[in-house]
């Protein structure tokens, strides 16, 4: 086989994919960091727990937040500790079961997070504007199956 014929090969175009994704999602990722220290002296992981909390609508057990993000429970103790300690999340002990403790945005918490979300939004808008409706939506596709693909591969 060629040089060219090697650097076409679907797996290596495929390991390129990768590598493109990678630089492009911690460049923004990164990005987005920065902004959120920068504008609201917070940090992404507290954003992302303030995320999981808004999009459930209501209480989430530390369990299932961590389920949610997709890190240990330890990671999501020290981060809540935080959000508490500055009034954005609540928590109590459940009636049911006392090892079990939930997790809620506070008033404040709710109200900053929107602050915070809509100004993410337009930082993403600004750093995906390369792309035009047809090419977002291609991308997402393209995303979606790749997802799909790495979860059936984890089974």
């Amino acid at each position: 086989m060629s040089d060219a014929a090697a650097s076409t090969a679907p797996s290596k175009q495929r390991l390129r994919l990768w590598l493109r994704l990678l630089r492009a999602s911690r460049l923004i990722e990164n990005d987005m960091r920065e902004l959120l220290r920068r504008e609201f002296g917070t940090t992404l992981p507290r954003f992302d727990v303030m995320a999981a909390l808004y999009r459930a609508k209501k209480d989430l057990t530390m369990g299932e937040l961590s389920r949610a993000l997709m890190v240990s429970n330890g990671n999501v103790t020290g981060i809540v500790d935080r959000l508490e300690d500055d009034g954005f999340v609540g928590r109590y002990v459940s009636s049911k079961d006392r090892r079990t403790v939930h997790v809620e945005l506070t008033y404040l918490g709710r109200a900053t997070f929107e602050t915070m979300a809509q100004a993410h939004e337009t930082w993403i808008n600004r750093r995906l504007s390369g792309l035009n409706e047809p090419q977002t939506a291609e991308a997402i596709s393209l995303l979606e199956t790749l997802t799909d693909t790495a979860e059936t591969m984890k089974r």
